[in-house]
């Protein structure tokens, strides 16, 4: 039985990219197109992280009270500009492994702001499915196969080795000491 070819496993991880790329694409342009009803001041982001401050203990309870509560529309316009930037980047094949880390970033905190990463339900979620995508665009390079990163990992070919030989003037006694 012979294994596929690494060109069909290349399109396979091509379309599951692309697929992840429009996931995260119709979570993040809602965002823009609705921002009255995501952003500060009545927005969805402010009871989520209302949310997450009274399910959280810890550091990141703290994290959301000293810092992102502070500055709840800094790090609104970053969610949804990061979840466009992940769809774009997974669609068009670009900085997939960078996409791949921002996608998992955003969804580990999504996770924890429902309550933590230690209990079966933030784990057994949809954002845990989005983080689990998102982990395979970081550490597989599905950008080089139908993606813009495919263009720049381009490599010259290689020039074959020519073995060379070096004239020598033979030795007139032994060089090894006594």
């Amino acid at each position: 039985m012979n294994l596929p070819a690494s060109r069909t496993y290349a399109g396979w991880l091509a379309i599951l990219r692309m697929l992840t790329g429009v996931i995260w694409l119709t979570h993040g342009i809602p965002k823009f197109l609705n921002s009255d009803q995501f952003m500060p001041p009545n927005g969805f982001v402010v009871n989520y992280v209302q949310q997450g401050v009274a399910r959280t203990t810890g550091p990141y309870h703290d994290f959301l009270i000293n810092v992102v509560q502070p500055n709840i529309g800094v790090f609104a316009e970053l969610v949804r500009l990061g979840e466009v930037c992940v769809g774009i980047s997974l669609v068009l094949g670009l900085i997939t492994r960078l996409g791949g880390l921002v996608g998992i970033v955003l969804t580990l905190n999504y996770m924890a702001a429902r309550g933590g990463l230690d209990t079966f339900n933030a784990w057994s979620s949809i954002d845990a499915c989005m983080m689990l995508l998102s982990a395979v665009h970081l550490v597989l390079p599905t950008g080089r196969f139908l993606g813009i990163d495919g263009f720049f990992a381009r490599r010259p070919a290689r020039r074959a080795v020519v073995a060379e030989v070096v004239p020598e003037r033979p030795l007139d006694r032994p060089t090894a000491p006594p």
